[in-house]
């Protein structure tokens, strides 16, 4: 049923609990795992001597993420594919999926509500409203 899967990775907390379920999923479904960090440089733009400086830091950061997705995948025994790529997240998603014949996307929400929400945006909610595959949503664990 599920042969590629998609686990999309900031690094937070809330990609950790999708990165879990990915991976169960992929080792349920012998698929392959694809982990993917994406930079947005027209984030920083704006900043004249400081831009290039914050973008390689934000790929060295995803580096560093989608190889601890990687490692855990080995661990449990899944082939994962990684990859750094610059764009807007929700755009570089879906052509992502496109290009990579993708399955199945799981995401993590940090579980916003209200006007966080809404000035803050939600990569997650505007992969789940375009895309043209399944996407499960992974809440991240709260705190309490």
């Amino acid at each position: 049923m599920y042969s590629h899967i998609l686990v999309p990775t900031d690094g937070s907390p809330a990609s950790d609990a999708a990165i879990e379920h990915a991976i169960d999923l992929a080792e349920q479904y012998d698929a392959t795992l694809h982990a993917l960090y994406v930079v947005d440089g027209a984030a920083y733009a704006t900043l004249e001597a400081g831009a290039e400086i914050v973008v390689d830091a934000l790929e060295s950061e995803g580096e560093e993420a989608t190889q601890r997705v990687a490692d855990a995948a080995k661990s449990a025994g899944v082939s994962c594919e990684t990859v750094v790529t610059t764009g807007t997240a929700y755009r570089s998603i879906r052509n992502y999926v496109d290009e990579n014949d993708i399955d199945m996307i799981v995401m993590g929400t940090h579980g916003r509500k209200g006007l966080d929400r809404y000035l803050l945006g939600s990569v997650t909610e505007r992969v789940v409203r375009t895309s043209d595959v399944p996407v499960l949503t992974v809440r991240q664990p709260s705190d309490e």
